[in-house]
């Protein structure tokens, strides 16, 4: 019987030993490394996080920096960095999962973390994440790339999305949050603006539909072709549009379709001497394809 028992101890060793692998997972990004697989890395690189983590939490930039490659850096890095964390009161990262993988191939290790992270700013502002990370520590053990995932807590003072779509009309996007549009709405318009107050036409059109609307604040609706804005600044001496705020909105689980509201100081000096300034809220409408099909504008005498 023990004979038995030990031939089947032997047994089941033997094929835990032939299933077992430290290899697993795959990489799926075209290129190179497509189908390496991943094992284990360096757990001296998951203590580097936890120093990393714990100079990063007494706003040590100093320290902090010590562990990240100067190219990562970048020439204004670490100015950068201290200007950021004192900003804050205080702030806090706890690593609750630490997993140190190297790539089939590849010298570096790369540490994925999750923890949790509170940040208490000097205005007053409150953030508290849920954060899953991605270090790349590459063979001096210094940090070359980073990535970023993140979990907003309720009680964080600012959110993603907020506020409420209506419309004029009932609809099915009435009820809905808004969110912020990213599409280079907000370069689009500061070029814009350039464009304009140098009175460069030809700049000027390009973000335009071939057709658009303008709503002008004094109630007319105007209908432009591209061609028919060669004639806008005729009248003007020069021009000075000098934005406060732009501000990328679009409804929530919708298409890409967007509307910036741009506050701003407007001041046209005609060539007949007149001149006219007000404060403005302009909302410029982007289509599918990304170009201005119409703006509603509203006004303010000083």
């Amino acid at each position: 019987m023990k004979l038995l028992l030990k031939g089947i101890f032997f047994l089941f060793a033997f094929a835990l030993f032939v299933n077992c692998t430290s290899n697993g997972g795959k990489n799926l990004v075209a290129g190179d490394n497509f189908g390496k697989t991943y094992s284990i890395g360096d757990d001296a690189m998951s203590e580097k996080l936890q120093i990393l983590s714990k100079a990063y939490s007494m706003q040590n930039t100093d320290e902090l920096v010590k562990h990240y490659d100067a190219d990562f850096l970048g020439e204004n890095g670490v100015e950068t960095t201290r200007e950021w964390l004192e900003s804050m009161d205080s702030i806090s990262m706890k690593p609750y999962v630490i997993i140190p993988v190297k790539l089939q191939g590849d010298p570096d290790t790369k540490v994925l973390a999750w923890s949790k992270e509170e940040r208490h700013y000097k205005n007053g502002s409150y953030e508290k994440l849920d954060l899953m990370e991605f270090f790349n520590f590459n063979q001096e053990g210094k940090v070359d790339a980073f990535r970023q995932w993140k979990s907003i807590d309720s009680s964080n003072f600012g959110k993603s999305y907020g506020g409420k779509f209506i419309g004029k009309d009932d609809n099915e996007y009435s009820g809905r949050p808004l969110v912020f549009s990213d599409r280079n709405e907000v370069e689009i318009i500061e070029k814009l603006i350039k464009d304009y107050n140098a009175m460069n036409v030809e700049e000027f059109s390009k973000p335009f539909a071939d057709i658009s609307v303008l709503n002008t604040y004094e109630g007319e609706e105007m209908k432009l072709k591209k061609e028919d804005m060669a004639g806008l600044f005729n009248d003007y001496k020069s021009v000075n549009w000098v934005p406060y705020a732009i501000v990328p909105l679009k409804i929530y689980n919708t298409d890409a379709a967007s509307g910036v509201q741009v506050m701003s100081k407007e001041t046209r000096v005609f060539k007949n001497g007149k001149v006219w300034e007000k404060e403005l809220f302009e909302i410029f409408y982007f289509d599918l394809e990304g170009k201005i099909t119409s703006m509603t504008q509203y006004a303010r005498d000083f």
